[in-house]
């Protein structure tokens, strides 16, 4: 397949999924500006659909089913010249190996970007995030972990292992590929502020870099996955960490 068809694909591709967030988010961004300081608004996620359970809980899997579209998409392009699991280390494989590796990461990645949220709301630079917005129903924490587990697998796969192979099929050095992937994975939480930008621009070089030595995204998935568990499920973590909160 020639560049300009690689990057047609790689462009339709991100259209329909992330870096359609990262536009959206950009706009969002702008509004919040525009109302008045970062430090006054706020950013939710998981937000309730109906005010009815059952609409409800329909419409969370809906969102969740459609959001892995993309993901299933891009594999079946790879799929073209292989399989595209064994190609970007999409497997279960190296369980342990994967898990205990997902375990570094988080601890590499987790505890700084509270660092990074704490410092971004002191200096006004991050609005205050609301990581679990549903009604208190029996589905509820199931709903948020696929909701993580959504998030591990649509991100890590995409911006990871996709845009990486695809880029260096048109011949990107390894340096600019992990560049680009960093950006877009900071441009789509620009939603949140410019403090989560530079945090998870920081995530996506280090996972870039994991990426690049190991050929292996499943670790990131489970660590990403891992750490949005968490903020999802715990969301008094963030405020515990928030030096503006009462």
């Amino acid at each position: 397949m020639n560049q300009r068809r690689l990057g047609w694909e790689v462009l339709l591709v991100l259209g329909v999924s992330l870096g359609q967030s990262a536009v959206y988010a950009v706009v969002r961004l702008a509004d919040m500006l525009s109302r008045g300081p970062l430090s006054e608004a706020q950013a939710r996620m998981n937000t309730s659909q109906s005010e009815r359970p059952w609409f409800d809980l329909t419409y969370q899997l809906l969102g969740i089913g459609f959001a892995l579209v993309p993901v299933l998409l891009a594999l079946y392009l790879l799929a073209r010249e292989g399989n595209p699991f064994d190609r970007m280390g999409f497997d279960f494989r190296r369980p342990r190996r994967d898990a205990l590796h997902g375990v570094l990461l988080l601890l590499a990645i987790g505890i700084p970007t509270l660092g990074v949220y704490a410092a971004g709301r002191a200096l006004g630079l991050t609005a205050e995030i609301h990581p679990a917005n549903l009604g208190a129903h029996w589905w509820t924490v199931p709903v948020l972990i696929l909701a993580a587990v959504k998030n591990g697998v649509l991100e890590e796969v995409l911006v990871v292992g996709y845009l990486s192979e695809r880029l260096r099929e048109m011949r990107w050095g390894w340096p600019v590929i992990i560049g680009v992937s960093a950006l877009l994975r900071g441009s789509y939480h620009l939603y949140q502020g410019i403090g989560p930008f530079f945090g998870n621009v920081a995530m996506g070089v280090l996972f870039g870099l994991y990426y690049m030595r190991t050929g292996r995204v499943m670790p990131l998935v489970a660590a990403h996955t891992a750490i949005d568990v968490i903020g999802f499920t715990a969301p008094g973590v963030l405020a515990a960490v928030d030096p503006t909160s009462s």
